[in-house]
């Protein structure tokens, strides 16, 4: 066993750009996590929230691992082989800065105007609205993102990358896109009480993008940017208030499970209604009653009670309505 191990770590590369965006972004990962508990924006927002479970099991390993077979593996790659592209690539002459900045600017702008289209076209929305279901927003929510979000998203995103260099530096090219990417998706989702400055004209911060997340009528249309405000600023579409938003999330009762929530997507239901149906009520609270369990068989090993953690205010919001309650 311990030499199965020992042959494993030799086996990996360590200075392949896959390797090193791995732990760039684990890094990031642990650094948030320490940040959030010394300068929080919302004080009192617990580590394990609600929801933190299906972001980081189901949307940032389950989901991402299957959406990168999907779009490298069965789009990209079969495409690329098609066009018979060989080792050359039309932008390879460029040096590499020049390709990660005009990958970085050209790619955010289009985020911007489809992120905008999302919230204005009901049909889009589905694919959009799991992202504004978190109600606790933490450097963790920006996993949450629909697979046809995903889908549509990093393959317009890593298409071109792929198309337009040679192998060797469209890798270098994505690993290093892809950790800006997760590592930016942190921070501005990130429960951070920090100010950029006038920096926060042409780069996006937490504060905007938490009012994005605000679950009120004055953001609902605004900061729709991703890295770069200023495409906000110029737009028009900017909202950034000397306060913080009173409640986060959708105006109406969302699934809380993975697959509920793609499948409400599709086909509308009445989500308090599934959720306590007699079949199904079991499923959807079998982490809570796991942890029941825990506490209980915890209690008979050692002879006395852990004490569960105590909700702050403001963590669990009133019971939202149904979305047929409204003229959607």
């Amino acid at each position: 066993m311990f030499q199965y191990i020992v042959d494993y770590f030799n086996s990996i590369s360590w200075t392949h750009p896959a390797t090193i965006s791995f732990f760039i972004i684990i890094a990031a990962f642990t650094t948030f996590s320490i940040l959030e508990r010394l300068f929080p924006y919302q004080k009192g927002l617990p580590y394990f929230r609600k929801g933190w479970y299906i972001d980081v099991i189901w949307y940032t390993f389950i989901q991402s691992y299957i959406m990168g077979i999907i779009i490298f593996s069965l789009i990209i790659g079969p495409v690329r082989e098609a066009l018979n592209l060989g080792d050359t690539g039309l932008l390879s002459h460029w040096p590499l800065w020049a390709l990660i900045l005009f990958f970085f600017v050209t790619h955010d702008l289009y985020i911007y105007w489809f992120h905008r289209w999302q919230h204005h076209n009901k049909f889009l929305w589905r694919t959009h609205e799991a992202h504004h279901s978190v109600e606790q927003v933490d450097f963790v929510a920006g996993s949450r993102s629909h697979m046809v979000e995903i889908l549509i998203n990093q393959t317009i995103e890593f298409a071109p990358i792929i198309l337009l260099l040679d192998p060797v530096t469209g890798i270098q090219v994505k690993f290093i896109k892809a950790s800006i990417d997760a590592v930016y998706g942190q921070f501005i989702h990130s429960n951070l009480n920090v100010k950029l400055g006038w920096f926060g004209y042409v780069f996006n911060g937490p504060r905007l993008h938490q009012w994005h997340h605000g679950d009120q009528v004055e953001v609902y249309h605004a900061n729709f940017a991703t890295k770069l405000s200023l495409w906000d600023y110029l737009f028009g579409t900017v909202y950034n208030p000397d306060r913080k938003p009173e409640r986060y999330g959708v105006w109406y009762r969302f699934p809380r499970d993975w697959f509920a929530q793609h499948f409400f997507s599709v086909y509308r239901f009445n989500v308090s209604k599934v959720e306590n149906e007699p079949a199904l009520k079991w499923y959807f609270n079998f982490r809570v009653n796991l942890i029941k369990l825990f506490f209980k068989g915890w209690k008979k090993i050692f002879g006395f009670r852990l004490n569960k953690r105590r909700l702050v205010d403001g963590e669990i919001y009133g019971p939202k309505p149904e979305l047929s309650e409204f003229n959607y």
